[in-house]
């Protein structure tokens, strides 16, 4: 194919912009092989994310260097094939670690943080320990937290069997986001007050898109300790609570001086 055969595309420079799929060019009657390509990596990068197992392990040790207490639990759903197939599976703690969390609970907790692997390892690898850090830094050091509870086979839902054996007022759920094609590792966080089996999204606030190329650890982290504040001085989550950090930042912006 001669080079003149191929046709430029005149959008390429916004492209910059955005990852989304947009003014590919054409070779011919055909898509441009390096875009089809590219298209082949991130597919298999989505895959990947779905598929792979989350090394606990490292995460467990990560966790503990940062001073955190955690504790490992996993679904009702046996294997990966099962929890992506039955997603009621993955909302169920196993009876046994249902039991031991349930001897380990006190009754001095305000705040459950449960890490679910969720439909992208990757994304909880990559992200959750930084949010985590981020985090501590942003509330009040009084906070009473229960045991980080790592969580595999994971759905949403189950931090609210997992916060309602430790008898906390709010839980708080990082997982893996189902992976898009310019997104494998896209981190989401979930609130639930008071977390209780039988909830559903309505009565939650999410916080999504966590990863450099969306929403940074850092501004999650601020979003994330707002809510929190604000729903156990509220006693709510979901449809009731809309996420006003923006505001509280222009706040504190119009109350510093200027620099002279």
């Amino acid at each position: 194919m001669s080079k003149d055969a191929v046709t430029p595309n005149p959008w390429a420079q916004w492209r910059s912009a955005t990852p989304a799929r947009l003014a590919l060019g054409r070779a011919g009657a055909g898509m441009p092989t390096d875009e089809t390509l590219r298209f082949g990596w991130a597919h298999a990068m989505a895959r990947d994310a779905i598929h792979a197992a989350l090394d606990v392990d490292a995460l467990e040790a990560t966790l503990q260097q940062q001073h955190w207490q955690v504790m490992r639990v996993r679904s009702r759903a046996e294997d990966r094939t099962t929890y992506l197939r039955r997603p009621d599976l993955g909302r169920q703690l196993d009876p046994a670690d249902a039991q031991r969390l349930r001897t380990a609970a006190t009754s001095d907790c305000d705040v459950c943080l449960v890490v679910g692997d969720g439909l992208s390892s990757l994304a909880v690898a990559r992200h959750a320990a930084p949010l985590l850090a981020a985090l501590r830094a942003q509330l009040p050091p009084e906070t009473r937290f229960s045991p980080v509870v790592i969580a595999t086979q994971a759905r949403v839902a189950l931090a609210d069997e997992v916060g309602e054996l430790f008898g906390a007022a709010l839980s708080v759920m990082l997982i893996g986001e189902r992976p898009g094609l310019s997104s494998p590792d896209s981190l989401g966080i979930y609130l639930t007050h008071p977390p209780k089996r039988g909830r559903h999204d309505a009565e939650r606030n999410c916080i999504s898109n966590v990863r450099p190329e969306g929403l940074p650890c850092e501004a999650a982290a601020f979003k994330l300790a707002w809510l929190m504040r604000e729903a156990l001085r509220r006693g709510l989550t979901g449809v009731g609570l809309k996420d006003e950090s923006d505001l509280a930042v222009l706040e504190s912006r119009q109350a510093t001086p200027l620099p002279r």
